[in-house]
């Protein structure tokens, strides 16, 4: 949790890492006890290769996670535009496998982690607009105000550089 001119800002990082314990628990379920022709069937031949029947988070492109693919830049217009952005990817996601899965113990979890992509989207968005609300300057896509509050330019309105 951070502050920002009097705007609390909490990410939902551990609720989000929830989410993938939740979905490879799922995963783990579904694969438990496959035999080879079953992995052969599912298309799942390559990953039993490096993985075995092990749960190793990863796109459904194959994709492995990466740490790199998280954002943080300091300035809390973009940083919060962002988080509503993967809120929705993470969504959109929830709704294709909603589309492909009937088995009820998967939709359930999957539909609840849905409704929490939205609840997060919701809260993201409202923070978003306290912080609109609260900066210096309605003008918000001119500066970092993490930053640059101190150092803009009050002729032209852009940051200034450090003094070395």
């Amino acid at each position: 949790m951070f502050y920002y001119n009097n705007c609390k800002v909490n990410h939902d990082g551990t609720e989000e890492l929830a989410h993938i314990e939740i979905v490879s628990a799922i995963l783990h379920q579904l694969t438990k006890g496959l035999s080879v022709e079953e992995i052969k069937e599912g298309g799942l031949e390559t990953y039993f290769v490096d993985h075995t029947t092990g749960v190793y988070p990863q796109a459904a492109s194959g994709t492995p996670f990466s740490a790199a693919t998280l954002q943080s830049t300091g300035d809390i217009i973009c940083d919060l535009t962002e988080d509503l952005a993967a809120e929705q990817k993470a969504r959109i996601t929830y709704d294709n496998i909603l589309r492909l899965v009937d088995d009820p113990d998967v939709r359930d979890p999957i539909k609840f982690l849905r409704e929490r992509e939205i609840v997060h989207f919701q809260r993201f968005g409202e923070m978003l607009r306290v912080a609109q609300e609260n900066l210096d300057s309605k003008n918000f896509y001119a500066f970092n105000p993490e930053f640059d509050i101190n150092r803009i330019n009050r002729n032209d309105g852009f940051p200034r550089p450090r003094k070395m």
